[in-house]
């Protein structure tokens, strides 16, 4: 579903992603672990096009996407969340749906308008489903602003889902969540599975990781040094060393 085949990002003289090499075949939850600063949400960010490729190649789907902007990228498939929450904070939880969503009737003037004034019944429908997966229903109408911490990730969560993805990037989800908003997580991820998205994680939470994920790469210094299933990658002594405090 996903190549990245050499992949470069450079600032300057800091090489944060240097000649990366990732396969996410579709169908599978693929982790993407490593210190801070070894170049995780810089590979987020490239396949979401907020960066543009110092050199290298990204391919979704046998689409090339160096020259797709972030808005075409959506539109083929390709949703995130970002670390920092960025919801519409002066938004109800059902407009921060609402806006994201990715449909075709979207796409033209008289669809805009029908939507807004609540004529398409399929648009709302999704939107209580939405509501439905992340819990969020008894405060759909509260504003985004003053949901709890962790209700707020939810909400970000359901936001990117409401774009129909067919590959989610998830950047660090679980911070500052506590342990049974992880457990809860780790469902809901399981759950996207089944419902046949793809996913790509970023995490600091090892346990989450470890326990929901098919495939794991590990980043340092903006290269990977390991890559395999959640047991292989545990064993691995480059990643004791350089990640997991082993030597």
């Amino acid at each position: 579903m996903l190549e990245l085949k050499a992949v470069s990002r450079h600032f300057g003289g800091v090489r944060a992603v240097d000649g990366l090499d990732l396969t996410v075949n579709e169908g599978e939850i693929v982790g993407l672990i490593g210190p801070n600063g070894s170049g995780k949400s810089t590979t987020v960010n490239l396949i979401a096009g907020l960066f543009p490729l110092t050199a290298g190649e990204i391919v979704f789907r046998k689409q090339p996407l160096r020259d797709v902007p972030v808005h075409g990228r959506l539109k083929l498939g390709i949703a995130r969340t970002f670390q920092s929450i960025r919801l519409f904070g002066q938004l109800s939880v059902w407009q921060n749906l609402w806006v994201a969503q990715n449909s075709p009737e979207d796409r033209s003037r008289r669809g805009f308008f029908a939507r807004w004034l609540g004529g398409q019944t399929q648009v709302r429908e999704e939107i209580a489903q939405l509501l439905e997966f992340s819990a969020l229903g008894h405060k759909q109408n509260e504003l985004a602003a003053n949901l709890s911490f962790g209700e707020q990730r939810r909400l970000e969560l359901a936001r990117a889902l409401a774009a129909r993805p067919k590959l989610l990037l998830l950047d660090e989800p679980a911070a500052g969540m506590n342990a049974e908003e992880i457990g809860q997580l780790r469902q809901r991820i399981v759950d996207l599975r089944a419902k046949g998205i793809t996913v790509v994680l970023i995490e600091h939470v090892m346990e989450l990781v470890m326990g929901v994920t098919d495939r794991i790469a590990v980043l340092n210094f903006g290269q990977k040094i390991a890559e395999g299933t959640p047991a292989q990658v545990q064993s691995d002594p480059a990643v004791k060393k350089a990640y997991l405090g082993g030597s």
